[in-house]
């Protein structure tokens, strides 16, 4: 095979792909990624605002005083990478926080169950902070400051509103940047 990988592990890959709802396989033909609808995007953000608001309110509660100052850390790198407008290298340092303040809730269904859902949302959370009619990316940034405020303050409530309201406002970049590339207004 051209990557020199075998037909087993590879069918077994794909399998995983479908079964994380990433891929359609069609029958003798191979596979495809799977297309999401609006209404998809929508769900997938409703459900992962939940968990991130969950997993916000339980790091509030079980994160080590070392795993705060991880996540500010990474803030501040992200920031830099803002500054710089390197947008991958604060991409990588954005899913890095969030990853981070869902490990620190120490609940291994809800990192399980995110981990999931963030695989099939990265791309639109990337593409969001492209938007031409709205500095995205800023706002994002400004929300960033207050996720690692009401952290540091263990403001559990106020981490988890911070958090819901911080994949809302990515759901509302994400639905305006596909409509605005498919021409609808």
């Amino acid at each position: 095979m051209r990557f020199g990988v075998s037909r087993t592990p590879l069918r077994e890959a794909l399998k995983v792909l479908a079964s994380e709802g990433l891929i359609d396989l069609l029958p003798n033909r191979g596979a495809r990624i799977r297309p999401l609808r609006p209404q998809d995007v929508r769900e997938l953000f409703d459900v992962m605002g939940g968990l991130e608001a969950l997993a916000g309110r339980l790091a509030c509660e079980k994160a080590t005083d070392a795993e705060i100052a991880g996540v500010e850390r990474l803030h501040y790198e992200m920031y830099g990478f803002y500054l710089k407008r390197d947008l991958h290298g604060y991409f990588r340092c954005n899913q890095e926080i969030h990853l981070a303040i869902v490990a620190a809730a120490r609940n291994a269904t809800l990192s399980e169950t995110y981990a999931g859902l963030a695989a099939r949302l990265r791309r639109q959370r990337y593409s969001a902070n492209l938007g031409e009619h709205r500095d995205r990316w800023g706002e994002a940034m400004r929300e960033h400051e207050e996720i690692l405020d009401a952290l540091q303050r263990r403001d559990g409530r106020a981490l988890a509103d911070i958090l819901h309201g911080h994949l809302r406002n990515k759901l509302i970049a994400t639905l305006e940047k596909a409509e605005l590339a498919s021409g609808e207004n």
